[in-house]
């Protein structure tokens, strides 16, 4: 038998653990003393932005009827905390009836798995960005990772720019490569 964690059996899953092993290393990456640094999200250090990433995910699953057990303990040590989580996750996923399940969001009737994938693998790939630049990393967006987030970016509307969710876009250089255009749109300069 093989481990949901390491073979996907869902689409939703797949996309989960593809935007979760650069994450996985971006964060394994971050050197002691910068968890408590100012991220590029204002107002957050990079501890908070993890802490947004696994408590965002384990609310939306767990009013779902999801069973992830313990909330990991982020200011303890954030990168095993998302990994804890990341793992609970990805072997709910490994159900396709938790991706199947069928709820009303807040664009209309969706399943689990599309929301998943619209937004938290989203919200993944972009903070991946925030958390890399903040402790001066490279965060290696893949053009499918650009293509998710401009897909993301498009999906929401207006609701892009609500409280909370992203800053107004910003203009970018005219010769500036695709991550930053990109990023741009997102309030991220």
């Amino acid at each position: 038998m093989t481990s949901p964690t390491t073979t996907p059996s869902t689409s939703t899953a797949t996309a989960y653990a593809a935007a979760d092993r650069p994450l996985t290393a971006v964060l394994g990456a971050v050197p002691p003393d910068a968890w408590d640094r100012p991220s590029t999200c204002e107002g957050w250090t990079v501890r908070d932005v993890v802490r947004h990433l696994v408590r965002t995910q384990r609310e939306f699953l767990t009013e779902r009827g999801v069973e992830l057990g313990e909330e990991p303990d982020v200011d303890a040590d954030p990168a095993a905390a998302w990994r804890a989580h990341a793992r609970r996750v990805a072997a709910a996923l490994a159900d396709e009836a938790v991706a199947e399940q069928a709820y009303d969001g807040f664009f209309g009737p969706t399943t689990v798995g599309a929301t998943l994938e619209q937004v938290y693998v989203w919200d993944m790939v972009v903070h991946r960005w925030d958390v890399a630049r903040s402790v001066g990393a490279d965060p290696a967006l893949t053009d499918a990772e650009l293509d998710r987030v401009e897909a993301g970016a498009d999906s929401f509307g207006d609701a892009l720019y609500m409280d909370g969710i992203c800053r107004p876009g910003t203009e970018s250089p005219a010769d500036a490569d695709r991550t930053t255009r990109v990023l741009a749109r997102l309030g991220r300069g």
